[in-house]
């Protein structure tokens, strides 16, 4: 009766082990359902040293019909799970406050150092960038400006993944950047968009967010 007994437990204690990833994933699943519908304030009940504006409730940029650099529909949450700098784009051309958005955003990303390779940067418009014109005379580093946005790119922003978007998703999207054009979001590594920042929020604080940011999250 003992070894019944006891083999009994056994079996409990596998079924409850077995049990808990399925219980954490649903337990992460209901919180994040009423967070995204912004029913349940998580980041202010767990408290935060942000320096940018959070975005409540956060938004998905999965859902939205995104394109890569060739037209082709992109799943955002088939790349490699990293943290994203994300600048939106107007179709007309990229100005004074977008070139200035990506060279900061750049600068930003260097400076992570060793935290480099677990974030990308992203720009996002309604137009494929040989289309799009660079429409400043100087960069924010005080050089001329190349002949095309797709020049510029190629030279100054290796690596920075171009994607388009449906003019109509913008506004619902980046409603920030609509009043201001000087914003920029960060995105999590499953494609909600958390937080923007803008050109009144110094360097130095962005740079803060992000490794709080990165030091508390494992993705």
């Amino acid at each position: 009766m003992e070894d019944v007994n006891q083999t009994t437990k056994n079996r409990m204690v596998l079924l409850l082990i077995g049990g808990i990833p399925v219980i954490l994933v649903l337990v992460a699943t209901w919180l994040w359902y009423f967070v995204a519908r912004g029913d349940l304030d998580l980041v202010g009940m767990l408290g935060t040293a942000n320096r940018g504006s959070l975005v409540q409730p956060p938004r998905q940029l999965n859902e939205q019909g995104l394109k890569d650099g060739g037209g082709l529909d992109l799943i955002y949450t088939e790349l490699e799970p990293r943290w994203a700098m994300l600048v939106p784009g107007a179709a007309a051309g990229c100005d004074q406050s977008c070139e200035q958005s990506l060279y900061v955003t750049r600068q930003i990303h260097v400076a992570l150092g060793k935290e480099f390779n677990r974030l990308r940067r992203l720009y996002v418009s309604a137009a494929p960038v040989g289309s799009i014109e660079l429409a400043v005379e100087q960069l924010s580093d005080q050089r001329p400006a190349p002949d095309s946005f797709s020049a510029y790119l190629k030279q100054e922003h290796r690596g920075l993944k171009a994607l388009t978007l449906d003019q109509g998703a913008f506004p619902q999207l980046f409603p920030e950047h609509e009043a201001d054009p000087s914003t920029w979001y960060l995105v999590d590594p499953a494609g909600w968009i958390m937080m923007s920042n803008n050109s009144e929020i110094p360097y130095k604080d962005v740079i803060a967010d992000l490794t709080f940011l990165l030091k508390k999250s494992s993705g």
